[in-house]
C-alpha cells in the first residue's frame, strides 16, 4: 500500500464535501450530464493533491494527461504507449532498452523524446522529491539517453517486475524543469503527452479536461470530461439519479437501487482491494500478539462478503486474495470464536465488566477510525467491532477525516485499504516493511517482523518467479503467525453508468479507484450508441 493510497491516487479527504460536491457540475439536462452527446460527467470520492507524476499523480497509469512509455490492457498486460514495442531486456535482467514512439508531442505542441523519460525518472528519484513512492523506483541505477528515441534503464538487481513500473507518467523537461518540484505550478497546471488536457481545477468540487486534439492515439470521441469530487456516497448516488452525473462508484447497498433503471448499467470491477484493520504495535491492546491473533479468528468474514458486500467480493485472508496465483494457500484463517475466547483465556485477558476482558489493568478496549462518508468502511467497522466484543474485546468505532485520522494511527487501529494487482511487491512492500512504518499511510500499522523484511527483500531482488512466489508465501506464512492487521474482505468496485456508450469494460483494479480506474480507464477509446 502506497503512502497515501488509502485514501485514493495520493488522495485527500475534503472537509465540507457535501455542499462543495452539490455545486460540482452544470446543471442536468439533455443526453449527458451537462447535456451534451459528447460529455461525460463522473463522480469520484477522493482528489489528487497534486497532478504531477514527478511526485506520485497517475503513477500505476491511466492518468488521462500523460501517457507512460507503457500501459496495461484490459486483461492487465503491458503494450506500448510512448515506447514503440516492449523493452529489450539483457540476459541478467538489470537492463532494459526502449524505443520510442516517433512523432509525439506534448499537449502544448512540444515534441515528446528521451530526454523528457530521462529528466522523469532522475527527478522523481531524487532525494529532494517529496514522491512518497519513489522506493518504487529502488532497483534503478541510472537512466540514460542514447539518442533522441533510445532509452536504457541500468538496474542495481534484476527487478523481476521493473516493467509494469514503466507505466508511470512522463512529464516534459522544457515545461517543469526549473521550478522547484515540491511546489511548483507544474503541480496544478500539467502538460502531458495523455488524451486529454485540463481545463480547470475547482479544489473539492471538480476537475474538467477536454479532449487533446493532437493526441497520437486520435482525438478521443468524449470531448469534454468532468470528474466531480463527492466525498459522500449517498449524494454520489443522489446525484446520479438526478441526472447530475453520468457515472459514479457506489458501495453495493446503494448501486442495489439501480437495477429498475432501464436507463442505466452496473459494471463490477474485480479487484486486489482490501478492507481490513490495523492492529497497532504501541497500543497496549493490539500491541499484544494474544490480542491479535484472536481478533483474526473472532472476524466472520464470510457474514461480511455475504451482508456487506452483497456477495460483490471475496474473503480476504490477508493482503493477497485467495484467487491470485500469489495467494499462500493454507494461511486461510478460519471464523472459530471459541478458538478465540481460549487464546485470551491463556493470554490473561479475563472478562471483566460488560463482558470486555482485562489484564494486570488494562481494559481490552481500542479506538478503530473510518473516514467519515465512506458507508463501506463504516459498515466494515461496525461488523468488526460486533465480532470483536463476542470475543470481550471492544473496538470504538468513530468517525473523522483523514487529517483527524493520520496523526492517531500510532496508537489507534484504522479500518485501511490497500492493494495493486501488477506485482506483490508493490502492495506488500509498503505495507508491510518495517522501514516505512507509519510514514505516511505506508505500514499504516507500525508493523516489525525481521522474517517478513527479509523475505520482502527476498522477493524484491530475485528474478526468478518460481523464488519471488517462495518469498511471498514466507510473508503471508509469517502474517498469518504474528497479524499486523486483521484483513477482512476484498471489494469488488461497482460503477453504475448511463447506457450511452458501446462495449464498456474495466481492468483488475487496485485500491486506488480515481481517476485513472472505473470503465472510463479507456474514456479515450469509448464510442457512442447509435
Amino acid at each position: 500500500m502506497t503512502a497515501r493510497s488509502v485514501r485514493g491516487v495520493a488522495a485527500t479527504a475534503m472537509a465540507g464535501v457535501l455542499a462543495a460536491g452539490a455545486a460540482a457540475c452544470s446543471t442536468p439536462g439533455g443526453s449527458g450530464a451537462e447535456g451534451h452527446e459528447d460529455s461525460l460527467v463522473v463522480g469520484l470520492a477522493n482528489e489528487p493533491e497534486t497532478l504531477s507524476p514527478l511526485l506520485g499523480y497517475g503513477k500505476d497509469g491511466n492518468s488521462k494527461i500523460f501517457d507512460g512509455l507503457l500501459r496495461r490492457d484490459a486483461a492487465m498486460k503491458l503494450r506500448p504507449a510512448l515506447a514503440d514495442a516492449l523493452p529489450k531486456v539483457s540476459d541478467d535482467g538489470r537492463t532494459y532498452t526502449f524505443k520510442l514512439r516517433h512523432g509525439v508531442k506534448f499537449s502544448d505542441g512540444k515534441p515528446f523524446s528521451a530526454k523528457d523519460v530521462v529528466f522523469t525518472y532522475r527527478t522523481i528519484l531524487d532525494e529532494k522529491t517529496n514522491n512518497a513512492a519513489k522506493g518504487e523506483l529502488d532497483a534503478v541505477e541510472k537512466v540514460t539517453a542514447e539518442s533522441d528515441d533510445t532509452v536504457v534503464f541500468a538496474l542495481k538487481y534484476p527487478y523481476a517486475p521493473f516493467a509494469e513500473r514503466t507505466v508511470l507518467p512522463i512529464v516534459p523537461e522544457h515545461a517543469a524543469k526549473g521550478q522547484d518540484v515540491n511546489t511548483g505550478s507544474f503541480n496544478t497546471a500539467p502538460i502531458g503527452t495523455g488524451p486529454y488536457v485540463l481545463t480547470g481545477w475547482s479544489k473539492g468540487e471538480k476537475l474538467t479536461f477536454k479532449a487533446n486534439p493532437g493526441y497520437w492515439g486520435g482525438e478521443p470521441e468524449v470531448k469534454k470530461l468532468t470528474m466531480a469530487i463527492i466525498k459522500d456516497d449517498d449524494v454520489r448516488a443522489t446525484r446520479l439519479r438526478s441526472g447530475d452525473l453520468d457515472g459514479a462508484i457506489l458501495p453495493p447497498n446503494l448501486a442495489r437501487g439501480f437495477k429498475g433503471d432501464k436507463g442505466k448499467v452496473t459494471i463490477t470491477a474485480k479487484t486486489t482491494d482490501f478492507r481490513g484493520v490495523t492492529l497497532p504495535t504501541a497500543n497496549k491492546v493490539t500491541g499484544d500478539l494474544a490480542v491479535r491473533r484472536a481478533l483474526d479468528l473472532a472476524v466472520d468474514r464470510k457474514a461480511m462478503v455475504d451482508k456487506l458486500l452483497e456477495g460483490a467480493g471475496r474473503a480476504g485472508h490477508g493482503p493477497v486474495p485467495t484467487d491470485s496465483e500469489w495467494f499462500a494457500k493454507g494461511t486461510e484463517r478460519p471464523h472459530d470464536p471459541d478458538k478465540a475466547r481460549k487464546l485470551l483465556d491463556d493470554a490473561g485477558w479475563k472478562p471483566g465488566d460488560g463482558g470486555i476482558r482485562e489484564k494486570d489493568g488494562q481494559r481490552a478496549s481500542f479506538t478503530l477510525w473510518f473516514p467519515a462518508g465512506d458507508k463501506l468502511r463504516e459498515e466494515h467497522a461496525l461488523a468488526f467491532a460486533s465480532d470483536a466484543k463476542k470475543a470481550g474485546i471492544e473496538a470504538k468505532v468513530q468517525s473523522g477525516t483523514w487529517e483527524v485520522i493520520e496523526p492517531r494511527m500510532k496508537e489507534d487501529a484504522v479500518l485501511a485499504g490497500g492493494g495493486n494487482p501488477a506485482d506483490p511487491d508493490f502492495d506488500l512492500y509498503n505495507l508491510l516493511h518495517s522501514s516505512l512504518a507509519l510514514d505516511g499511510f505506508n505500514n499504516m500499522a507500525a508493523y516489525g517482523n525481521p522474517d517478513v523484511d527479509k523475505a520482502l527483500e527476498e522477493g524484491r531482488r530475485s528474478g526468478d518467479k518460481a523464488a519471488r512466489k517462495a518469498a511471498y508465501d514466507k510473508v503471508q506464512r509469517g502474517l498469518a503467525d504474528n497479524p499486523g492487521y486483521t484483513f477482512l474482505t476484498h471489494v469488488d468496485h461497482l460503477y453504475v453508468m448511463t447506457d450511452r456508450w458501446k462495449d464498456l469494460s474495466t481492468q483488475v483494479e487496485p485500491h486506488d479507484h480515481g481517476l485513472g480506474a472505473g470503465p472510463w480507464w479507456n474514456v479515450e477509446d469509448w464510442q457512442p450508441k447509435k
